[in-house]
């Protein structure tokens, strides 16, 4: 269950209607995640799995992390490993985690929470969970998105940005059925705390039954 929630949908902003003349995207291709494990061995789907690179631009990788619930003992991260040229977007709706880099960067994650690693010229992380989750064992579930860097920031210096969940712009969809969480980007005038260097707008929305977003 997300951790950044509101109990009255109504008090929020609403994102206003897109205009009658806007143009809807149409679906390139639907493709099924295959199931995998990552690092030491925790289990992920691999959403853009199979998908030409071409079609993903800016987006590079996109893994769902469990969702799953840990025995004691089980919970698994990565070793150290690198990264260059892109960034690494890791949000947490359930459990924690903790995240360290040759940067200096780092600090630990939980329900709600993005760290945003901009790996530039070069990085080397390694991202685990707490000891503490370690022997108690828990819900694990969050996404990692991987956004390419402009060309002209492919070098630039790493940069590591922590964005608490009770620090993100929290909206509502026009006809106030759907919890907007804007996490980086803009919408409607409204702008998340995350900066990127790729113009994106990152939300996780929760839309209730029969509303629209």
């Amino acid at each position: 269950m997300p951790a950044v929630t509101v109990e009255d949908l109504l008090a929020l902003p609403r994102v206003a209607e897109p205009p009658a003349d806007a143009v809807e995207r149409p679906v390139r291709s639907v493709t099924t995640a295959p199931q995998g494990f990552e690092g030491e061995g925790f289990p992920v789907r691999r959403a853009f799995a199979g998908v030409d690179l071409a079609e993903l631009d800016p987006f590079i990788h996109l893994d769902q992390m469990g969702e799953v619930e840990y025995a004691p003992g089980e919970p698994k991260g990565t070793p150290w490993h690198p990264h260059r040229g892109f960034e690494t977007v890791t949000y947490m709706i359930d459990g924690t985690f903790e995240h360290q880099d040759s940067n200096g960067g780092g600090g630990v994650i939980t329900n709600g929470d993005t760290q945003w690693m901009t790996a530039g010229g070069g990085i080397l992380h390694i991202e685990k969970p707490p000891e503490a989750l370690v022997v108690s064992g828990g819900l694990f579930h969050g996404f990692q998105l991987w956004v390419n860097l402009p060309a002209r920031d492919k070098m630039m210096a790493p940069r590591y940005q922590d964005v608490r969940g009770r620090n993100v712009t929290l909206l509502t969809s026009s006809d106030g059925g759907a919890l907007l969480r804007l996490i980086a980007g803009e919408i409607d005038g409204h702008a998340g705390p995350g900066v990127t260097h790729t113009p994106i707008t990152m939300i996780h929305a929760t839309v209730q039954p029969g509303a629209r977003a």
